[in-house]
């Protein structure tokens, strides 16, 4: 009886430690979170501060860049993001969130207004992973909108302390900077407060990725 439910606390304090760093975009109540997603052609940093459990605010900084190298894009934005629906089960969690920004577009013309609001869904626990993200990219005259989908599987369970392999699949598009749907699978090392991510797509193109919560 004793062992059975120090086996169901033990697995309820590490999905509720793994979670949180797997797929949200962004950190628990008083926190800040950084995040990095790099490439040739796609570049990100982000930074956030959760002044509630469910609320967000901060900056990020974009570049991106068409696959013939014929648009090179920059997008400086504020950014606020809110958790609108969570789901708590047994041994897993979903989510709703909602991404956004506004800020100064430059390149390829006057710098103009660009607005980014998008939504992101997740379900997951501590083995499995699948995650969908959609966000508008508007100025005048440009629609970059973004789509992404994600699944992934973890190799073994691990303690509350340990570091845990996955294998996460991606694929994503953007509105008229690429004719083609980028594919990349990356191993991923996660552990309480960070993870990194490595890859190549296909396209033979390296990719790195980072977020850190402290």
């Amino acid at each position: 009886m004793h062992t059975s439910i120090l086996r169901t606390c033990a697995l309820g304090a590490l999905l509720a430690a793994a979670l949180p760093v797997h797929a949200a975009p962004m950190g628990f109540k008083d926190s800040w979170m950084a995040m990095g997603d790099l490439g040739p052609d796609w570049r990100e940093l982000y930074v956030n501060y959760a002044y509630t459990a469910h609320d967000a605010i901060g900056a990020s900084a974009t570049w991106m860049r068409a696959d013939d190298h014929g648009i090179t894009r920059e997008v400086d934005e504020v950014t606020y993001t809110r958790l609108v629906k969570r789901w708590n089960m047994k041994h897993a969690q979903a989510n709703v969130w909602f991404m956004g920004g506004i800020g100064a577009l430059r390149g390829d013309g006057p710098t103009r207004l660009m607005a980014t609001p998008g939504v992101q869904l997740d379900y997951e626990t501590t083995r499995v992973y699948l995650g969908a993200t959609h966000r508008l990219y508007r100025a005048s005259g440009v629609n970059h909108d973004f789509s992404s989908a994600r699944a992934g599987f973890s190799f073994y369970e691990t303690g509350y302390d340990q570091t845990q392999p996955w294998l996460v699949l991606e694929a994503r598009r953007m509105h008229d900077l690429s004719g083609r749907t980028e594919v990349t699978p990356m191993l991923r090392l996660i552990n309480k407060r960070y993870f990194i991510e490595a890859g190549v797509n296909n396209m033979h193109q390296a990719r790195f990725n980072f977020m850190y919560i402290f």
